[in-house]
């Protein structure tokens, strides 16, 4: 048995920069493996030594997805080895089709009987990709699972719902998204670094997959930020009286009292 583990390099939202426009630069935003994906492989690599299964890292996206650094940084946070599918039209692909592609290479690789993601993406946050791609693969799909332990009958999860918690005991195939606190991910030292480079990777683009896109309607429309009112006046204080009758007079000027009402 396989266990996936869906995983994106994206650009960290925390190092991207909004102007005074309101208009946000991602220049200087590095892409990474999120600290979400980072959960959901620490989860897969326990599942993996439990079930003698081998630990797949999917990863789909733009030709950026390719890159060398992208697939060590995975695979050295433990798994066995990476599938990514890389093509242009897949540089700014939302939700649906993300979930789509990653059921199609799912299905590739044969021998699938867990897909694990994280809580959400860093970069689109929008939560819809693992219940999609369970829709296209027509498995069972379960959010918020903070925690998960193989055993030969199945498994056994518990999960966040509304009003408690949750435990289940679910058999393959599934699709699960682990909840950001389900584990501590450790951080790949020099020597996993090093075996990473050693680890199989491969690459198939949407030809190869043999796959027709469906793209779900998308309207993007944009409002600039409205300007701050702000004078910037810097009143004195050192002489408290005079500081407050010139502020009771800056604000008679703008046709405000003293209670702040017109």
């Amino acid at each position: 048995m396989r266990i996936v583990v869906a995983h994106k390099w994206a650009a960290d939202p925390q190092e991207a920069v909004v102007g005074a426009d309101g208009a946000v630069d991602w220049s200087r935003a590095r892409p990474a493996v999120s600290e979400y994906d980072a959960v959901a492989i620490a989860v897969g690599r326990q599942l993996a030594d439990a079930s003698g299964a081998e630990l797949v890292g999917l990863s789909v996206g733009g030709p950026t997805a390719a890159a060398p650094l992208a697939a060590k940084a995975a695979l050295a946070r433990g798994l066995d080895s990476a599938l990514i599918v890389a093509d242009p039209a897949l540089a700014e692909a939302d939700s649906a089709v993300t979930a789509q592609v990653l059921a199609a290479a799912v299905t590739e690789l044969g021998q699938v009987g867990l897909v694990l993601t994280g809580d959400c993406s860093v970069d689109r946050g929008a939560r819809l990709t693992p219940a999609v791609l369970a829709g296209w693969l027509d498995w069972v799909c379960l959010a918020e699972v903070s925690a998960v332990r193989w055993d030969p009958t199945g498994l056994s999860l518990e999960r966040e719902s509304d009003g408690g918690w949750q435990s289940l005991t679910l058999s393959p195939p599934a699709v699960l998204a682990l909840a950001a606190g389900a584990v501590y991910p450790p951080v790949p030292g020099m020597k996993d670094v090093l075996a990473a480079a050693r680890k199989p990777i491969r690459q198939l683009d949407l030809g190869q997959l043999g796959l027709e896109l469906i793209r779900a309607p998308l309207l993007l429309a944009a409002a600039p930020a409205p300007a701050p009112d702000r004078r910037g006046v810097v009143i004195d204080a050192m002489d408290p009286a005079l500081a407050a009758a010139e502020l009771v007079a800056r604000l008679s000027h703008d046709g405000l009292t003293w209670e702040g009402r017109p």
